[in-house]
């Protein structure tokens, strides 16, 4: 087999059936499997994955083991060459796994491969591709200043080497994965991504930011002002620090002091209000169920010229493959007013997320 897809699921039924979908459209031409953890969400998940996916395996964890336990489960059942991990509240393009694995293969010392991450609104996340984090680097970070983090050497649509990659997509050999032992699950959650990616280079291997495919990650990066996510971050370079680095007294005052700082002066995220001056349906046919749930004007239209400020968009994935849907979102000449949601194939809702803070939206059909 060539590739197994490993994705960690909790609580996001909805985005996992997209995501899913995706995947699947993905893997059409590739010997492929997906395996599905779930760390016992309480939302229907498991039982979507058996309703619609009966084919795919699913494990079933009794608690919430963290991500990097959870992960380390679903590869222990992998058979594939190669593993892509995969947030549930993703989307990938058609071609995405076929353009990986064919750069994969053209590199001898390949060691994990990301790629170009877009947020619901269509925005780059820079956490796609990272530098390793030095103190200095996490330091300017919960201010504002993340030249030194974020790998800034590449442009969001290039090819190159990049230290540390985001676990909401990361693809490698399965048997890299095993030589490094997994992800380290001292992480419950944040931090096992930086640790992984540092320890393939420390093995010799390189890394690799591709850019020339998208991905829509929504749920994207937790503002650093929000004392919880401070609090997990720097908790994380902590474990980082005392794993890869010598015993270092003045970053272990850094981070009581930083979690404190960041506490004191902290902005809590502003939710803005949101006001959907009316809705475009992407598709070659209007939509009976969505016109009857939506409130306001709906317009049928084949593309995103000619948009009134405050349009929300709806994909029709039954006739736009997901590669297009991408394309569109990530058009960088996009009204920045406009927001998106996509309805997937087969299915009786919509969904989308309109900032980087948020799970996002769900409207189930009438």
């Amino acid at each position: 087999m060539k590739l197994s897809i490993v994705i960690l699921n909790y609580n996001v039924r909805y985005f996992l059936e997209l995501c899913i979908k995706s995947v699947q459209a993905a893997i059409e031409t590739i010997d492929a499997e997906i395996i599905v953890v779930d760390n016992n969400s309480e939302d229907g998940s498991c039982q979507m994955v058996k309703d619609l996916f009966p084919e795919i395996r699913l494990i079933e964890n009794k608690e919430n083991l963290g991500f990097s336990k959870g992960n380390n489960i679903g590869v222990s059942h992998a058979k594939g060459d190669y593993l892509c991990i995969l947030n549930p509240d993703t989307v990938v393009a058609e071609d995405t796994f076929t353009l990986l694995l064919s750069f994969a293969e053209s590199k001898e010392k390949i060691g994990i491969v990301g790629c170009k991450l877009i947020n619901g609104s269509g925005v780059f996340l820079p956490e796609s591709k990272r530098n390793i984090p030095y103190i200095n680097a996490a330091f300017k970070k919960v201010y504002g200043n993340s030249e030194a983090y974020y790998a800034n050497h590449l442009n969001e649509n290039e090819i190159g080497k990049a230290d540390i990659l985001v676990g909401a997509f990361m693809l490698m050999k399965r048997d890299l994965y095993h030589k490094l032992k997994g992800f380290d699950e001292d992480y419950f959650m944040y931090g096992e991504d930086i640790d992984l990616s540092y320890k393939a280079l420390k093995s010799g291997c390189e890394n690799y930011y591709f850019g020339a495919t998208t991905v829509i990650h929504y749920k994207g990066e937790s503002t650093l002002k929000d004392k919880f996510y401070a609090r997990r971050f720097y908790g994380a370079m902590q474990i980082f620090y005392k794993k890869h680095f010598k015993k270092n007294s003045l970053f272990d005052m850094f981070v009581w002091l930083g979690i404190r700082v960041v506490y004191l002066f902290r902005k809590l995220p502003v939710t803005k209000e949101k006001c959907v001056s009316g809705y475009v349906f992407i598709s070659d046919k209007m939509n009976d169920a969505l016109q009857l749930t939506l409130q306001k004007k709906l317009s049928l239209k084949s593309n995103l010229s000619n948009l009134e400020k405050g349009t929300e968009v709806i994909f029709d994935a039954n006739k736009l493959s997901y590669k297009e849907i991408i394309v569109m979102m990530s058009d960088p000449k996009k009204n920045k007013s406009i927001t998106y949601k996509i309805l997937p194939k087969q299915a009786n809702f919509i969904l989308g997320s309109d900032n980087a803070i948020s799970r996002g939206e769900i409207v189930v059909l009438n």
